[in-house]
């Protein structure tokens, strides 16, 4: 029996999957501490909202820069190297953001985190695809998405009550200790077999060194290496996930600035409004690996990108504690089924041989959207008020759900 048709029996599969899953609670739990800071960070540093906001900016940039050498070390070092080191990087840049006396070198710090935690998230995936059958692979996923979303979504709640307490220097020694904690797991987690570097398969791409043409020829030469029919489903994998960036990217630089310095609420309150989401995430787990193994991955991908459009157009109108917590708890669901619905997706059209280069892409590609939601939001925060980038981003996800309904196919095998 091979090692996908035995993954769910015997103890020492349970402990792999046991320390995958501990991974992923703490990498959440290391970037999700961050998030009630900013309100926090913009007295702290005497700076406006919008520049407080750019945390998640040099975050999102860091996991930009991050996804291609993902991709790269995939293919060429395999999982285990990226899980390891990925999340040691993560701790040491936290301790620096911690000694941090300047805020361009906490941006800076916060830039290398994102980077780390890009490498670490696609080993950490693989590693667990390594080890599943195709029509395993949406739990597995939802579990690894599920867990390491509620470790962001409690995150907020551990580093409001630190910031609080302790002031907010202490969310980035506490994110060093969990990360450290991650970097445990990564090192004592088995191989799966198979999971070193893929066979290198030459793909034919552009000369010309590292010039755009370069660069584009390899983008047009990867896309080619999907089969025909599934190209535009790849396309359209691409735009959904820019639309989920920037609807997770626009909810974690915004809903603080909207609920902390808009509406006064505090560190705790906004850290409160995190974790409730994160607890209905939490839920969802089950749930949502059913459907996309059962049912289809098109019963996730649709109504995970529906939903946040619908409470986008309504947040701007919450004023209290009690709405915003019943808006951020029906995201929670959004969010549940949308737990590793788009990376299941791209596995299930992707060539093995070129697997982390073409996730890589689609991430890559995907940051370019999602990169400038952060300060886009900013900027409409500080022209009018934290409500305004909610409304501005809920054209681009009717748009990705129109496009997952109609234009991608169902990539489930029945």
């Amino acid at each position: 029996m091979t090692v996908a048709s035995t993954a769910w029996l015997g103890p020492r599969v349970l402990r792999n999957f046991f320390l995958l899953y501990g991974s992923s609670l703490f990498s959440g739990l290391a970037w999700g501490m961050v998030l009630p800071t900013i309100p926090v960070l913009a007295v702290s540093f005497d700076i406006s909202m919008g520049a407080a906001a750019q945390t998640v900016t040099a975050w999102a940039t860091g996991r930009f820069c991050g996804t291609p050498v993902s991709g790269i070390m995939l293919d060429r070092v395999g999982p285990r190297v990226m899980m390891v080191g990925g999340a040691a990087v993560t701790g040491v840049a936290a301790i620096a953001a911690f000694l941090s006396p300047a805020f361009s070198g906490l941006l800076i710090a916060l830039f290398v985190i994102g980077a780390a935690d890009a490498i670490w998230a696609m080993g950490r995936e693989v590693t667990g695809i390594d080890l599943t059958a195709q029509n395993q692979r949406g739990r597995v996923m939802s579990g690894f998405h599920g867990v390491h979303h509620s470790g962001v979504t409690l995150g907020p709640l551990v580093g409001g009550f630190l910031t609080v307490a302790a002031g907010f220097r202490t969310v980035f020694l506490a994110a060093a200790l969990v990360s450290a904690l991650a970097t445990l797991c990564g090192l004592v987690v088995d191989r799966p077999a198979g999971s070193g570097a893929a066979p290198r398969t030459p793909t034919r791409t552009a000369s010309g060194g590292f010039g755009p043409r370069h660069w584009v020829g390899r983008i047009v030469a990867l896309y080619r290496e999907v089969e025909p029919s599934l190209q535009s489903t790849y396309a359209v994998l691409v735009v959904a996930t820019g639309a989920s960036l920037m609807f997770r990217l626009t909810l974690q630089s915004m809903l603080p600035l909207y609920a902390g310095a808009y509406l006064g609420f505090t560190p705790v309150q906004v850290g409160a409004l995190f974790s409730i989401s994160g607890l209905v995430v939490f839920f969802m787990i089950v749930p949502a690996g059913f459907v996309l193994d059962k049912v289809g991955r098109k019963w996730a991908t649709v109504p995970s990108t529906v939903i946040p459009a619908v409470i986008f157009m309504i947040i701007p109108l919450a004023g209290t504690f009690l709405q915003l917590a019943v808006l951020l708890s029906v995201l929670g669901i959004a969010n549940g089924l949308s737990l590793g619905c788009l990376a299941t997706s791209t596995y299930d059209v992707a060539p093995q041989h070129v697997r982390g280069r073409l996730q890589a892409m689609r991430r890559t590609l995907a940051d370019l959207f999602g990169l400038g939601a952060p300060l886009a939001g900013g900027m409409l925060a500080n022209a009018f008020y934290p409500g305004v980038p909610f409304l501005a981003l809920t054209p681009i996800l009717w748009l990705s759900a129109l496009l997952l309904a109609f234009v991608a196919k169902e990539t489930l095998e029945r």
